[in-house]
């Protein structure tokens, strides 16, 4: 497991490891918080935005298949296919100082300081750690620390991509949010989501 540099994506990287490596065969066709896909089109758009982190970055081609149209068909191996995404991307970003002033991101516009760049891709494999684990009644892999951090990265990068479907619309923040539910509202989804909603 290589350490990236950056304690937010590391934690992200974390969870969603932790969230896969937890899943049983049965779960891979259930519902998820992205209404139109299942448990395994998350795990695959996840792990090719991971990928698409490290191409951005300069190591090695992009992913193989559109992040953005998964296949439904689980991998042979999915805690392996997860692993060498998150593998590639770490090991890319462990490269890149955390004051570097610019570096390529595949989210408009294209280009963010490092440090936000990384929040970004966190920020990727964290909401999706959570969805896996909604989807599968694990409990949430997010921290109030961490959704703290990637709510602020939220801000920053969030509204352009809006327009794409990338997230959802805001919803309204309601009374007793913590910032896990803050975070959670801010990206469009439902805290308290249930595979029967």
């Amino acid at each position: 497991m290589t350490g990236t540099g950056y304690a937010a994506l590391d934690a992200s990287h974390a969870a969603l490891r932790a969230v896969v490596g937890a899943l049983a065969a049965t779960d891979l066709d259930r519902p998820t918080p992205c209404t139109e896909w299942t448990v395994t089109q998350v795990l695959r758009h996840a792990a090719g935005d991971q990928i698409g982190y490290a191409a951005f970055l300069g190591a090695g081609p992009g992913p193989e298949e559109d992040p953005f149209a998964p296949s439904p068909t689980p991998p042979q191996d999915p805690k392996a296919h997860l692993e060498q995404a998150l593998t590639r991307s770490a090991a890319a970003w462990a490269t890149v100082a955390p004051d570097t002033e610019e570096v390529a991101v595949p989210v408009p516009p294209n280009k963010l300081s490092a440090r936000v760049g990384a929040g970004a891709c966190a920020l990727d494999a964290a909401v999706h750690a959570w969805d896996i684990a909604l989807a599968t009644g694990q409990p949430s892999p997010l921290t109030p620390q961490l959704s703290a951090e990637l709510l602020e990265v939220a801000r920053q990068i969030v509204e352009p991509l809006r327009q794409y479907g990338v997230y959802a619309a805001e919803l309204a923040p309601q009374p007793g949010d913590d910032a896990e539910a803050e975070l959670l509202r801010y990206l469009g989804r439902d805290p308290r989501w249930t595979a029967d909603r």
